[in-house]
């Protein structure tokens, strides 16, 4: 059995999600707390698998800097997290902290339970809706930068550094690797980001791969 501790500051949330929980026959709830300080003070005895932890309202800003600053070890539980702010989430400071699922209060019941159970069983759970929510800035900037500068075709040495440049190899090991000086590796750099319209090698990279010139 898996064993869930559930954190709401609404009583009628916590026993909600504790119901949801209670459907799936492969979890079972341990305890439930309206914060992480009684979560904290339970943990040693109840030895839970997984924290399915509620941040909605007002409640998220406590949360996430009591989280985050937990004494306990990120990784002694898997947290999955339930929040109707997903474009407030950092997702690189959640995943430091333990979070292994994200999903936005509006999921269903049947969304809840298989995202406890993935988790549980070392997998990250995002939801669809957040990981449009996290993606949707860079993407769209992408596609404006496209779309205001139309994309020049790349000469066939061009494509041959692009490629290298999705492999991680600096402008010397590219200089090597097609026997031509430094320099010209920078100038063929520098042609690349003109023509797709960018400013870094990352943007170059995932430029070419929509297009579909380099594949990883």
């Amino acid at each position: 059995m898996i064993r869930v501790f559930v954190v709401a500051a609404s009583p009628v949330v916590r026993a909600g999600l504790s119901t949801v929980v209670a459907t799936s026959s492969k979890l079972t709830v341990v305890g439930s707390a309206s914060n992480l300080d009684v979560f904290a003070r339970e943990f040693e005895q109840l030895q839970p698998d997984v924290l399915l932890l509620d941040v909605s309202g007002n409640f998220q800003e406590l949360v996430w800097e009591k989280l985050l600053s937990s004494q306990q070890q990120p990784y002694a539980f898997a947290i999955i997290v339930l929040t109707d702010e997903l474009d407030s989430i950092d997702l690189e400071a959640a995943l430091r902290a333990g979070v292994r699922g994200i999903l936005p209060s509006s999921s269903t019941e049947s969304e809840i339970v298989a995202a406890v159970e993935a988790i549980a069983f070392g997998l990250v759970v995002l939801h669809s809706d957040t990981i449009e929510s996290l993606l949707s800035p860079q993407e769209s900037g992408m596609r404006e930068k496209e779309t205001a500068h139309p994309v020049q075709a790349l000469t066939p040495r061009e494509i041959e550094v692009l490629e290298m440049l999705g492999s991680g190899l600096s402008n010397k090991a590219i200089a090597k690797r097609l026997n031509i000086s430094e320099h010209t590796v920078k100038f063929h750099v520098s042609s690349i980001f003109q023509k797709l319209s960018v400013s870094t090698r990352t943007e170059a990279v995932t430029v070419g791969v929509r297009l579909g010139l380099i594949l990883l």
